[in-house]
């Protein structure tokens, strides 16, 4: 009994160990996906109006030095109180842009200084780990 009892906390310790927390890069990352994906799917099942016009559009790269300028954009357009998602989007945009600014605000290096890239997306992204 005491020896399976220690083979286990000695595996939780291991496995804990072993597995680290989310950086705060990762995390920019994976948050900035998720936009970029609600954003596009936000595109096609809002209905045209006025408030889909006045949303700019929503690609995010965040080695891109212009995304902080993008990510205010989104926040500051005007609110479509009708929709839910719409807020529920500008929420996140809101949060990352927080995470960007305050706790991630030294870790994070832009490679790419091109406004345009962010207004019409090519189909791949630059990234610093990219092996091709």
């Amino acid at each position: 009994m005491k020896l399976s009892l220690g083979f286990l906390i000695l595996h939780i310790f291991f496995l804990s160990a072993s597995s680290s927390p989310p950086t705060c890069y990762s995390r920019v990352v994976t948050l900035s996906q998720e936009i970029t994906e609600s954003f596009q799917n936000l595109q096609r099942i809002l209905p045209t109006g006025r408030c889909k016009e006045s949303l700019p559009t929503l690609y995010l790269d965040i080695h891109n030095s212009c995304v902080m300028t993008k990510l205010r954009s989104f926040i500051s357009a005007p609110n479509c109180g009708r929709f839910p998602r719409v807020i529920a989007l500008k929420k996140k945009v809101r949060n990352l842009y927080n995470i960007i600014n305050s706790v991630c605000k030294r870790d994070l290096v832009f490679f790419i200084d091109d406004c345009d890239a962010l207004e019409n997306p090519s189909s791949t992204t630059p990234t610093p780990f990219d092996s091709r």
